[in-house]
């Protein structure tokens, strides 16, 4: 059985509408019980609530039952401030080693990792440092794991994309990070799906991988504000900003090396990635 944390978010309310779809009925550890059920296929059993966080261990000991593989998205990402309850040491570290111990004393075999493109020590506390430890502990665990690292998601109501329509509403000037050179490599939400079930269909040959996956095209910054201000029949003035003056809400992981499509590309020792695709 299949076990999904931050089935509400982004990433995890697609992967568990795929997997519905798919005939499987995975269980969701989910904060609020009445939320998740307006936000995931609930109807007829389609899914199992479990109520409960990764911050608190003794919520995790129900979920773990009868679970074999773990697919854990519960994370606090770059778009998102931390506030009361939601910090990012507490959530995406204390959680996932919270996570991996409860997995390893249920005998869990296997958790699936998404994690984000670039992933790098950095200063003690920082949003980078805490997802490199949550990499970290993971792979240090003794379980079986697969680490996916998917660049900026694009899709209908994708954080790096709304966060942008957001600020070409509200501002009569936008941005531009880098000075609108610096580089992305957008992917549509329902690929890393693909990807997440891809992983879970051959647990040997992606056992201890880590995936750094990307769409097929690169954009400059420039040309991604261009192409939302076309689309949404606006006229914004564009100004230069170097990126550490850049809201942390639109400062998103950039894509600098990987060139994989919906293929997944082994990267035993980021950045050096094999160039063997796997399908």
């Amino acid at each position: 059985m299949i076990l999904v944390t931050g089935a509400t978010g982004y990433i995890g309310r697609h992967l568990v509408s795929r997997l519905v779809d798919q005939g499987e009925r995975p269980r969701c550890l989910v904060r609020n019980l009445s939320r998740a059920a307006n936000i995931l296929p609930a109807g007829a059993g389609k899914v199992e609530f479990v109520k409960g966080d990764t911050t608190s261990p003794a919520s995790l000991e129900t979920a773990m039952q009868g679970i074999d593989t773990i697919v854990h998205t519960a994370f606090i990402t770059a778009d998102h401030k931390q506030s009361t309850g939601n910090h990012y040491e507490e959530t995406n570290v204390q959680g996932t080693a919270n996570l991996v111990k409860a997995a390893k004393n249920a005998g869990v075999k296997r958790i699936i990792e998404l994690s984000g493109l670039g992933t790098k020590p950095d200063k003690p506390g920082s949003y980078m440092q805490g997802r490199y430890l949550a990499e970290q502990m993971l792979k240090e665990s003794g379980l079986d794991w697969t680490i996916i690292e998917p660049s900026v998601l694009f899709g209908k109501g994708a954080p790096f994309i709304k966060g942008l329509t957001d600020l070409i509403r509200t501002s009569p000037v936008v941005p531009l990070i880098g000075g609108g050179k610096v580089m992305f490599q957008p992917i549509y939400v329902e690929d890393v799906v693909t990807v997440i079930i891809k992983v879970l269909q051959d647990p040997e040959r992606t056992r201890n991988k880590t995936y750094i996956i990307g769409g097929p095209a690169y954009y400059s910054f420039t040309q991604v504000i261009d192409l939302l201000l076309q689309a949404m029949h606006k006229q914004r003035i564009k100004v230069p900003a170097p990126t550490p003056l850049v809201s942390p809400s639109i400062t998103l992981p950039t894509c600098k090396a990987s060139n994989a499509t919906l293929a997944l590309r082994p990267c035993l020792s980021p950045p050096s990635c094999r160039n063997k695709e796997y399908k």
